[in-house]
Parts: structure tokens; C-alpha cells; sequence
């Protein structure tokens, strides 16, 4: 503060008091003080849109669970399950496809590089199938589901749910990669207590398609079309609720519970406790600095 012929003022720097303490105000202190400025209003179609990534990731998981659960009880066999992979694979494509046609404009060399990365891709996890089937043959069946509910919990904490926010499943966020990494130690784990190598590919191949190539599908998806967004989203709840029923009626439920928890609950709670927030900012606020420093006043520093 410092006096002047008006009674004060406010400086930043500067010896004279003037008679007013450092921590003086008068009334007009508060004329500069704006509330909620920054806060973002939210409506429930919105928030329930933005939880629905979040619950059709929960479903990919179930759905991977169950198919685990089934090949590891030899209820599914390694010939269906590599005609769902290449049936997966297909419409998989298919959509990319479509759904990327208006934004990328590909051309017929990009579709047939997309062709040869998923050849590349099958090839390459087919030889190191055997490796897969051997790789826990030392290490007790309850440590290896002791580690792979620790490790698909942990991808779930992990994972990067903002969907349109990356076009690639392996995301440059450290935590998503270490998401991304726990989904495939988990599948390996699982792969390594099946009873043949064919099994072993197919379930291998199934759980990658979901892990490693459905999220930038998914984010495709979203961004070409919002209802198609939700059509997939409603059939990956199907899918997960059909699948999940025959092996466990509790686990079934809890599963409906968690995505009606997800999807319902959680956006009208926050939009509930949103209504609480209160952000104040005024002059007591730290200062912006706004200057561009020039090339030689940069060399002078």
C-alpha cells in the first residue's frame, strides 16, 4: 500500500507506508472479485455420455473374463474361437474403415498398409505362441489368478478414458502404457494355462483384438458418430450380460449394479454436488505476467 492524495493505492513494490498497514483494505477491495468464473456448467445427457466410455470399457473386460473362463473350462473350442477372432477381425476392419474414410481421406495404399500391420500382427503372435503356452509351467495355478485379477483390476485403475483425446490404444501417458502392459501380462498368464497351442493362439489373438486394437476403434467410433457410439456400447453390455450369465448369476448382477452405478448414479451425484462448487478469484490472486520477451532481450538475459 502507499498513500497518495486520494488516502491509498496498491504497488508492488515500494518503502512508503503512507499510515495504512501492508494488509490494509477499503471498501472498493472486493468491486474486482468475479465468483465461478472458471467453472464449467455440466447437463446430465453430457455427463452420461462421458461415463458411457467407462462402462463399455468395464463390458471389454467382462467379455475377455468370460471368454477366459470358457476356454479354461474347454466349454469353447480353439476351431470357434478362430472363426469369432477372424469374424471380429473383419468387422473390426470394416468399421476402421468407414469410420475414418471422412478424416483421413485413405486411399487405397493406406488400407492395404492397415492390411499388412494386422498380417504382421497375427504372424508375429502365432510364433510366439509356444513361448505363451510354456512360459508359467513352474508357477502354481492360484498365483496365476491371484495376478491376473490383481493385473486386470490395475488396467481398469489405469487405463485412459478419455477417449478422443488419443488415436492410438498405446498412449503416450506412462500410466496408460503401464494399463496397456498389465492387459497383456494378464492374457499371457491365462494363455499359459491352456491345455494346446491352438487354444493358446486364439485366445491370445481374442484378448489382444480388445485390449490393444478395439480402444482406437471405439475412439473412431465416437468421434464419426455418437449413436453409433452407443448402438456398440449397448451391444458390448449385451454381450457382456450373456456371456457372464451362464458362468455366474452373482457376478452377473454385480456387473449391472456396477454399470448402473457408472452410467446413472455417479452423473447425477456429481451433477448434485457440482452445485457446491465455489471458486472465488479476485485481486488477492497471484499476477499473470503477459510479455513477450524479443530474441535480443533474450540474449541479453
Amino acid at each position: 500500500m502507499a498513500a497518495h492524495e486520494g488516502g491509498w493505492s496498491k504497488v508492488v513494490y515500494g518503502g512508503m507506508q503512507g499510515g495504512f498497514p501492508d494488509n490494509y483494505t477499503d471498501s472498493s477491495f472486493l468491486e474486482d472479485m468475479v465468483m465461478n468464473a472458471n467453472v464449467v456448467r455440466r447437463d446430465l445427457w453430457t455427463t452420461v455420455l462421458d461415463s458411457v466410455g467407462v462402462a463399455q470399457h468395464l463390458c471389454v473386460v467382462a467379455i475377455i473374463a468370460s471368454v477366459w473362463a470358457y476356454t479354461l473350462c474347454q466349454r469353447l473350442t480353439a476351431a470357434a474361437l478362430l472363426s469369432l477372432d477372424a469374424l471380429l477381425l473383419a468387422l473390426g476392419l470394416c468399421i476402421w474403415l468407414l469410420t475414418t474414410l471422412h478424416h483421413h481421406r485413405l486411399r487405397r495404399h493406406t488400407t492395404t498398409t492397415t492390411l499388412r500391420h494386422l498380417l504382421y500382427f497375427v504372424a508375429g503372435l502365432y510364433v510366439m505362441t509356444p513361448v505363451f503356452h510354456t512360459l508359467t509351467t513352474s508357477i502354481s495355478s492360484d498365483s496365476i489368478w491371484a495376478c491376473t485379477i490383481c493385473l486386470l483390476l490395475l488396467h481398469l485403475f489405469l487405463h485412459d478414458y478419455s477417449c478422443c483425446s488419443t488415436t492410438s490404444a498405446t498412449s503416450t501417458s506412462v500410466v496408460a502404457s503401464v494399463s496397456l502392459h498389465a492387459s497383456i501380462l494378464a492374457s499371457v498368464l491365462i494363455a499359459s494355462r491352456l491345455p494346446s497351442t491352438p487354444l493358446v493362439f486364439a485366445t491370445m489373438l481374442f484378448s489382444l483384438q480388445f485390449f490393444l486394437l478395439f480402444p482406437p476403434l471405439s475412439c473412431s467410433v465416437k468421434r464419426a458418430s455418437v449413436k453409433l457410439h452407443l448402438v456398440l456400447s449397448s451391444l458390448l453390455l449385451l454381450a457382456a450380460l450373456v456371456l457372464l450369465l451362464p458362468l455366474s448369476v452373482p457376478a452377473c448382477l454385480l456387473l449391472a449394479a456396477a454399470l448402473l452405478v457408472i452410467t446413472l448414479v455417479c452423473p447425477l451425484w456429481l451433477l448434485r454436488i457440482h452445485e457446491y462448487k465455489f471458486e472465488i478469484n479476485g485481486p488477492w490472486d497471484e499476477a499473470k505476467l503477459c510479455f513477450r520477451i524479443d530474441d535480443d532481450d533474450a540474449r541479453n538475459l
